[in-house]
């Protein structure tokens, strides 16, 4: 598939995120990561039974591992922990800086340039995710210095994932299937370690963590492995800002949520920064082509 696409279907999926873990009952956030990224282990191993990796492909160093688990894991284990010690609109504000934050990392790989239009695009993106989010809840009461600290770690655990896996190119995507499994494996030993179990309390629950594995919590970070790697990074970075509007947007068509300003104004400012960061609006010899 073509990298910008495979960037935007990731982005897509993720929107779908907060409708499915909605719909999953009272499952306690680590049981589910445990549950869903098995899942979406299981969506690598389907596709090794279709086409088997090449001799030798995961034969890979160290570091790569480390990053891919690191990245997958360390994001979420980080992100529950902030939603636990800070208020939720703060948290998930400084933690959604990780597109913004791709921007800008994205200038020291080689080969690229980070210009004007990339963050202009990107601040417009964070703007609308700004709006959208700290409109959802109270931004008043106490936070815990924990908290914040954890929703920044997300923010610089996931952009440090996605820039540094474009510097590790040859690794095939076929190496996600093993950074979801071990995340599983971790999420299961902090889930025996800090919940009590809670299973899914009939089909519905059960076919929307199904869901959440084969989707938002697998197939996407497939997708965005290849489009970080392959495509044009700055423009993958500043669209992710749609995911927030097109998941309020999901909440509101099935119920889950209310429409308002904030949802209009916020894919307003989305779409426009993405079409400035893509630069199209330029002379084809600046803009650049996506691959």
């Amino acid at each position: 598939m073509n990298a910008t696409l495979s960037g935007f279907a990731a982005i897509g999926m993720w929107a779908m995120l907060a409708l499915f873990t909605a719909a999953s009952g009272s499952v306690p956030p680590f049981q589910l990561l445990a549950m869903t990224f098995l899942v979406g282990g299981g969506v690598g191993l389907a596709g090794w039974v279709i086409k088997p990796p090449r001799r030798g492909s995961l034969a890979l160093p160290p570091v790569v591992w480390l990053v891919g688990i690191g990245g997958l894991f360390g994001y979420h284990f980080f992100y529950y922990t902030a939603l636990r010690n800070a208020p939720v609109a703060e948290a998930g504000l400084i933690a959604y800086l990780w597109p913004l934050l791709i921007v800008l990392f994205s200038s020291l790989l080689p080969g690229e340039r980070l210009r004007w239009y990339h963050l202009i695009g990107a601040l417009a993106g964070f703007a609308g995710a700004a709006l959208l989010i700290t409109g959802r809840s109270s931004m008043a009461g106490t936070g815990n210095w924990l908290g914040y600290a954890s929703a920044m770690a997300c923010a610089l655990i996931w952009s440090g994932y996605s820039v540094i896996s474009r510097l590790f190119k040859t690794a095939p995507t076929d190496a996600v299937t093993v950074y979801c499994l071990a995340t599983a494996l971790l999420s299961a030993l902090c889930h025996l370690a800090f919940e009590t179990t809670v299973w899914p309390a009939n089909l519905l629950e059960w076919l929307a963590v199904l869901a959440l594995g084969l989707m938002p919590v697998g197939l996407a970070f497939y997708l965005w492995d290849h489009a970080v790697k392959h495509g044009p990074i700055q423009l993958i970075g500043s669209a992710a800002y749609a995911a927030p509007v097109l998941s309020t947007m999901v909440l509101v068509a099935t119920g889950f949520a209310e429409p308002g300003w904030r949802l209009v104004a916020a894919a307003i400012l989305v779409t426009a920064g993405a079409i400035v960061a893509s630069g199209r609006f330029l002379p084809s010899q600046t803009a650049g082509v996506p691959e």
